[in-house]
């Protein structure tokens, strides 16, 4: 019994990472909020994560929070994150976009709050790990409103997105 290798991103797929990371990167950098504790900051780039998992799925979503959202820390000064981010933030994606195949709005749902609570609980325990518990829970409010603010805005524009582009392109 031979095993069916898995096939790397086609080429459709690779520009769409490529774009979708783009997007993620940029959206992480548009709006920091400084969270003094970890020294972190509370952004907008899980809603493009979730955007590009519900529309494209798990390995897109995948590759665009994993990459996107580490450039975004190399380019905003927090490059020792990046590694952490990258697996964070690519789990976020994956799993999201692994969990919405469905494409039905309470399948959509559940997958962005599944995601939502990969990134919480993953950058709670880097954060207990690098700047001890307390500071960790310090910035468990923080990063609870992205993955929300992740989900209100994910949810309606994929819907909305869904809606305006032909079948072909989705």
């Amino acid at each position: 019994m031979t095993e069916t290798p898995k096939k790397m991103l086609e080429p459709r797929q690779l520009a769409l990472s490529a774009i979708f990371a783009a997007v993620v990167c940029a959206a992480t950098l548009v709006i920091r909020i400084p969270v003094p504790a970890t020294s972190g900051y509370i952004n907008l780039g899980d809603s493009m994560i979730f955007v590009s998992a519900l529309l494209f799925g798990s390995r897109i979503g995948g590759v665009a929070g994993g990459v996107g959202s580490a450039l975004a820390d190399i380019l905003g000064g927090f490059g020792s994150w990046a590694p952490f981010t990258l697996i964070i933030k690519g789990t976020e994606g994956f799993i999201t976009g692994k969990l919405a195949k469905s494409g039905k709005i309470p399948a959509s749902i559940i997958a962005v709050i599944v995601g939502g609570c990969i990134m919480v609980a993953g950058y709670f325990v880097v954060e207990a790990y690098l700047y001890g518990i307390p500071a960790a829970i310090a910035e468990l409010p923080g990063n609870l409103f992205q993955a929300g603010s992740g989900l209100l805005i994910a949810i309606p524009l994929s819907k909305a997105v869904q809606k305006a582009m032909p079948e072909r392109f989705l």
